[in-house]
């Protein structure tokens, strides 16, 4: 049997992607004060590694390469050099008597144009890796030469904010308090079992309070497990702890909500199997399993690992530890030509604010931003066949490094299909009034990449959906648990008028409080190459001259090209609407019109904090939906390269305050989506998916529908099913 020590590291190497704000199991026997400093292990699949056998499958797909053979310029680094980058640094002079943490590793990319230039069979260009390091309080900047084995660059952070956090920071934290004679005092005066405890660490975020200045802190919050799975639901509220995280201290105690009762557990259960048992089975019958097969297997192919072609469409695709995924050098089949044009450079989710409205004590720093605070790929979690990725899906491992800088993999964190929903492409049917029968209908299918990514009590989808018609459909979608506040009250009838809610009551005892979650994106449009230009097509009332028409008003379109960063700085207004183009100036359709695309606004909402309210400081780059720049490499991050605990002094807002040149130039838009959450019983205990989405959609691209030679389905080109019963 194994001993404490082992089995909490085993626990904490499964457990902790799964609880990302972040939660930990204490067995009942374990104690931190008599412990040792934690190593977690990291879980990478050797031979020995549990083999999960995945469903039969009716239709022959592609399966993932095992080569770690590197093919394409941006192809993300291997196990293999993720280790050499390790060796490296253990052999660097400044690092060779202790290798700092890790806290990121990932391809460092080569710069544009070579990529641009790169075709297949090339020489690739030299392998390099960008790293993150954190060694006494200060945040180191590394780029290693595979090829030559030697560290390149090398700098020490000057501004604020910290890197991601690691595994090890965590554990760190969490060990604190459970060595703090008030903590284990007001656990036990609760009435809680310590067996029971399940705690999390959220980001303090900045405030400028003096004992978190100059050091890493983190907030320590905790919940009673007993009786269900789902701990979220049952907060020991008022009880928070500011943690030193690399002196391991508590730096302040609060536990101000003893009087507050731990909700209830019954009614909180989501598990398959267990909601059954808890609520009985007098519900609505369940609906019969449905499948889309496809008897000639799927019409993509992965090439090489992340290159992917389907239909007219072909774009590299891999797993980023910050962002989840990422989709590279997108390009479409002209109909006409034949040829592969450039729609898309590189797109990615470049960070998500989510701020709570509650000014308490233990409320007011939960302001996340998940992507620079915790990672979007290493929260990302196995998909789940049949429920998140139908039958024939394509599977995508990412592989990312420990703080020790050993490899680790998170498997099956990516998935492509083919998506069919007896949607509609195009269709006309004529009316008989003019003599000719005509009923024209083409099915829609559509490409989809996927991830999902659990960031403690939310899970966030992700999904980049290709069409044949030239569209790319991004979707954010929110499901997973609320926050919830512990409250005194089981009705609304109970509630004071003086007492301050924060959110409506979703439960008894619970109050999902009020917040919200912004979505940027960084969409480095490449319109049939880099010299792009930002078009604002305003549309606007005229009014008609007297007499000229019965009609009093009509509306007109007209053009501005965005010349500086401060042209393009865009907030949507529902009654001044506008079109936003991303144009190449220099490639004319016939007609004379530029080719290009169009962001096509979906899911927004606008932040309505203060703007010099620390959260909106560090989040700035939300107080516009549309911003455009040019293109600068180190400029990835909205909210800046380092966000822990950083004070909005390096992001997308203060970037754009330079007012640069922006037309004729390669050019990045960032547009971001969102939405005000205000909670619901229907909420609890799991959240029904929300789901945001905007399009990428094609604007004098083509010189016609794309889609018009399209073939609509016969009955002989799909297979005959029997059904079991008849409607």
């Amino acid at each position: 049997m194994a001993g404490p020590s082992s089995y909490l590291r085993f626990s904490l190497s499964i457990f902790f992607f799964s609880f990302v704000l972040f939660s930990i199991f204490i067995p009942s026997w374990y104690h931190p004060s008599n412990e040792p400093k934690l190593r977690p292990k990291r879980f990478f699949p050797t031979s020995k590694s549990p083999v999960v056998e995945e469903p039969p499958r009716i239709c022959k797909t592609k399966t993932r390469p095992s080569s770690q053979t590197i093919h394409h310029p941006l192809d993300p680094l291997t196990a293999q050099e993720i280790t050499r980058v390790g060796l490296i640094l253990r052999s660097y002079p400044p690092f060779e008597s202790s290798l700092p943490p890790i806290h990121s590793l990932s391809l460092h990319e080569p710069e544009k144009p070579e990529v641009l230039a790169w075709e297949k069979g090339d020489p690739l260009p030299p392998r390099r890796a960008f790293v993150l390091a954190l060694s006494s309080g200060r945040t180191h900047e590394l780029v290693v030469d595979l090829g030559s084995g030697r560290v390149e660059a090398h700098s020490i952070e000057s501004g604020s904010g910290f890197p991601p956090l690691t595994l090890d920071d965590l554990v760190a934290a969490l060990e604190v308090p459970f060595a703090s004679a008030e903590f284990n005092e007001s656990i036990l005066a609760r009435g809680v079992l310590l067996s029971d405890v399940k705690c999390i660490t959220p980001s303090s975020g900045w405030y400028g309070q003096a004992e978190e200045e100059k050091r890493r802190v983190i907030k320590v919050q905790c919940f009673d497990q007993e009786g269900t799975s789902n701990f979220y639901m049952r907060p020991l509220e008022g009880l928070t702890m500011t943690v030193d995280i690399d002196k391991r201290e508590i730096v302040k105690f609060l536990d101000s909500g003893r009087g507050i009762p731990i909700p209830k557990s019954a009614g909180t259960e989501y598990r398959y199997g267990s909601v059954e048992e808890e609520v009985g089975c007098d519900s609505a019958p369940p609906l019969k399993p449905i499948s889309m097969e496809q008897p000639g297997g799927p019409s993509f192919s992965v090439e090489d690992g992340h290159v992917v072609k389907w239909a007219n469409w072909e774009f590299h695709l891999k797993a980023d530890h910050r962002a989840g995924l990422v989709i590279s050098r997108a390009r479409v089949r002209d109909p006409e030509t034949g040829a592969l044009r450039s729609v898309m450079y590189k797109g990615f989710v470049s960070e998500l604010f989510v701020p709570y409205m509650d000014p308490d004590d233990g409320w007011y720093f939960k302001t996340y931003m998940d992507a620079g605070e915790f990672g979007m790929g290493v929260t990302a979690m196995s998909l789940v066949p049949l429920n998140d990725c139908p039958r024939n899906a394509y599977y995508m491992d990412g592989i990312f490094a420990s703080s020790d800088g050993t490899p680790y993999s998170q498997s099956n964190m990516i998935c492509l299909f083919e998506r069919y929903a007896g949607d509609i492409s195009w269709r006309h049917s004529e009316s008989p009034l003019t003599g000719v029968e005509i009923r024209e209908s083409r099915p829609k299918v559509t490409l989809v990449v996927r991830m999902a990514s659990s960031v403690g009590n939310y899970d966030y989808i992700f999904d980049w959906e290709f069409q044949t018609d030239g569209l790319i459909r991004v979707k954010a979608s929110l499901s997973g648990m609320l926050m919830v506040k512990g409250a005194p009250f089981e009705n609304t009838k109970n509630v004071p008028e003086d007492y301050e809610m924060t959110g409506p009551l979703v439960s008894e005892n619970v109050i999902g409080v009020i917040h919200d979650h912004f979505m940027t994106f960084h969409l480095d449009m490449d319109i049939d190459g880099s010299n792009n230009s930002f078009v604002n097509v305003r549309l606007e009332k005229e009014e008609t001259p007297p007499g000229r028409s019965p009609r009093k008003s009509y509306v007109k379109a007209r053009r501005h090209v965005a010349r500086t960063e401060g042209d393009a700085k865009i907030k949507l207004k529902l009654y001044e609407p506008s079109e936003f183009h991303v144009i190449n100036p220099s490639r004319l359709s016939r007609l004379g019109n530029p080719a290009g695309y169009k962001v096509v606004p979906g899911g927004n909402v606008a932040s309505l904090l203060d703007v010099d309210d620390p959260p909106q400081l560090r989040n700035a780059y939300t107080n516009n939906q549309i911003w455009v720049t040019p293109y600068n490499r180190s400029e990835q991050w909205a909210g800046g390269l380092l966000v822990y605990q950083s004070r909005g002094d390096n992001t997308l807002a203060t970037w754009s305050e330079r007012n640069r040149p922006i037309e004729d130039r390669d050019i990045v838009l960032w547009y971001t989506v969102g939405v005000h959450h205000v909670p619901c019983q229907e909420d609890f205990p799991v959240m029904p998916t929300v789901q945001l989405s905007f399009d990428l959609k094609p604007v004098n691209f083509f010189e016609s529908n794309p889609i018009l030679h399209a073939a609509p389905y016969f009955d002989k080109d799909l297979p005959v099913c029997t059904m079991a019963a008849s409607f």
